[in-house]
């Protein structure tokens, strides 16, 4: 993600034309390794689904994240979330389309939903900022077709039962997804929860198969 005029790195403040953060950085994002589950992105020995989902599989059929949520990234959607750098959405969305170039594409991307008490709190949503660039660099269609029920307590510091509990039904789908293909996009997949809930209510509106595709992952 470009931009023309002469600025400070997001990162560590040197001077930058045409990025949102210098070369050096960009460097230093962290990647996931190569060798990860197919469903939830994980690190997984050979690239084999892990076992906690086989066990428990998740309602969507494939994740794919391009970072881990480590230094310094976390602080780069930490920006775009909670300080409305909004810039960065595109940003996250050109490493998206690099990592997704390749893979069969869906009918359809459905960004993460806030509630709308949220939603006015904060004034937008990144997700569907996120989504909106992605849906242009790769040609997909991207709308807001899902709702969040319920205003749910923040899942940070939630275990995993309780996460779970946290988003039982939260979601309902306002369109028919009879016979679709859906990309599910978030910011970050921590327990991967709301995803798979929201991977849930795309299901009981029709949907095929879905995918959840995320900027990071949280190991």
């Amino acid at each position: 993600m470009q931009t023309s005029l002469p600025q400070g790195c997001l990162l560590c403040g040197a001077r930058v034309t045409g990025q949102l953060i210098c070369p050096d950085c960009t460097a230093d994002l962290p990647t996931l390794p190569t060798e990860r589950c197919p469903q939830c992105a994980l690190p997984s020995p050979a690239g084999l689904i892990c076992g906690a989902c086989l066990k428990r599989p998740p309602q969507f059929e494939r994740g794919e994240a391009v970072y881990r949520y480590a230094f310094p990234l976390d602080r780069l959607i930490q920006h775009c979330k909670y300080n409305g750098t909004l810039e960065l959405a595109g940003l996250f969305a050109e490493a998206m389309a690099a990592r997704l170039r390749d893979l069969p594409r869906p009918d359809l991307i459905i960004p993460m939903p806030l509630h709308p008490v949220r939603l006015r709190q904060r004034g937008f949503n990144q997700a569907q900022e996120i989504a909106r660039h992605l849906a242009l660099y790769l040609g997909i269609p991207s709308r807001h077709v899902c709702r969040r029920l319920r205003d749910t307590p923040p899942q940070a510091g939630l275990d995993l039962k309780a996460r779970r509990r946290n988003l039982r039904g939260a979601f309902a789908c306002d369109e028919d997804l009879s016979g679709k293909r859906i990309a599910l996009l978030d910011d970050v997949m921590t327990s991967g929860s709301s995803l798979n809930e929201l991977a849930r209510a795309a299901r009981r509106a029709g949907a095929v198969e879905v995918s959840a595709w995320v900027v990071a992952r949280t190991l």
